[in-house]
Order: C-alpha cells, then sequence, then structure tokens
C-alpha cells in the first residue's frame, strides 16, 4: 500500500554528511518502492540544492561515484519539492529567478513555515534529516 512521505532537510548538511547521505537515499528508496513523497528543504538543508555541495557528497562515497546525484535526480524528478526563499538566501545567497539551484525554480514550490504545517499533516510517514 502507497503511502504519503514528508521529507524535510534542515540541519547543516556540513555538519553530518553521513546522515544527509542517510536522507537522501531513504527519499529515493521511498520514490523508488511507489511512495508518494513531498521534500521540503529548509534552513541549511537548503544546501542540498547545491550542485557543488551534491558533487562533494558524490565524492565521500568514492572517486568516481555519483550516487548521490542519482537519488536526487530521482527526488528532483519524482517528489513535490518545496523550499524556504529566505533559507536559500541566506545558505546560499541565492534569491529566487537566479536559476543557480540543482533544479528550475518553476520546479519548487515557495513556502515556509505554512508548507511544513500543510505536508506533515497530510503525510503517513515523516523523516527530518
Amino acid at each position: 500500500m502507497s503511502k504519503n512521505y514528508f521529507v524535510k532537510f534542515v540541519s547543516e548538511p556540513k555538519n553530518d554528511p553521513l546522515k544527509t547521505i542517510v536522507g537522501i537515499a531513504c527519499a529515493a528508496r521511498a520514490i523508488s518502492d511507489g511512495h508518494k513523497v513531498s521534500v521540503f528543504f529548509a534552513a541549511h538543508g537548503t544546501r542540498l540544492l547545491d550542485q557543488s555541495y551534491i558533487q562533494e557528497l558524490d565524492m565521500r562515497m568514492g572517486p568516481d561515484s555519483s550516487a548521490v546525484s542519482e537519488m536526487m535526480d530521482t527526488i528532483i524528478s519524482n517528489a513535490v519539492l518545496y523550499c524556504s526563499f529566505a533559507s536559500v538566501k541566506e545558505t546560499l545567497g541565492h534569491s529566487e529567478g537566479d536559476e543557480a539551484l540543482i533544479l528550475p525554480d518553476e520546479k519548487i514550490t515557495w513556502s515556509g513555515p505554512p508548507g511544513v504545517i500543510e505536508l506533515s499533516s497530510k503525510s503517513d510517514v515523516q523523516l527530518v534529516y
């Protein structure tokens, strides 16, 4: 039976890269298993929208690895994505419309606490990293 998963990335991924990779892997796996997945990037979790940081995580998996990039591609292509505009500005220094993120701005629903509350209240399973 398919479930609704809500995955929120809020912690600074540089503080615990392995936990971050596990979170990415869990979100991608839920998608691969046929579940509906919504992902919210907030606070320093917005660092995961920076392609150069995803490449750093790939390197942690091995010098020729693209495992994290592939999992992020699965998430970007299949999940409903939310993001805090203020968090992107604070963490990455980018503004909405800069087209500086790992995905086009139009694939993101820009929100804050109202989006977190909405997604969490509609979910069956919540994962926070």
